[in-house]
């Protein structure tokens, strides 16, 4: 697995392994604190251009399906998880995570402390950030 970043205008680094799409790339990092929907997440249009966290530890474990998009196709920029499943499960699941964001070139980053990174946004308020491979290239 190949090492990411994301590293908020306030110059703090929060590190990862990447998944998704390969690449940089920026945008106001917003969060959300639900427990499912995160496929609804990735697809709905108020997310559009922005790089979103999900609070909640584990996504990816129910797939992702035809049936559950609140628009066609993914929205956001970027995708931000503690940790990404591999082996979804339910009978309508067609892919895991890091397959649809690959897909669907959207870069992600898995194994970030998430519950740091949404505390840290909560305090200092949202911040527009960079995912990238190389700590040295994330200057915004």
């Amino acid at each position: 697995m190949t090492k990411g970043f994301l590293v908020l205008e306030d110059g703090s680094v929060f590190e990862g392994v990447r998944i998704g799409a390969p690449g940089d790339v920026w945008g106001e990092v917003v969060f959300t604190t639900s427990m499912t929907g995160y496929q609804e997440a990735l697809s709905d249009p108020s997310y559009r251009g922005q790089i979103v966290v999900m609070a909640y530890p584990l996504i990816g474990n129910y797939g992702f399906n035809q049936e559950a998009w609140e628009a066609p196709g993914p929205h956001v920029r970027g995708f931000v998880v503690r940790e990404a499943c591999e082996a979804p499960s339910h009978y309508l699941s067609t892919e895991p995570l890091d397959h649809f964001l690959a897909g669907h070139t959207v870069a992600g980053l898995a194994e970030v402390d998430t519950r740091r990174l949404v505390r840290h946004l909560r305090v200092h308020g949202l911040k527009r950030g960079i995912i990238a491979e190389r700590r040295d290239e994330a200057a915004l």
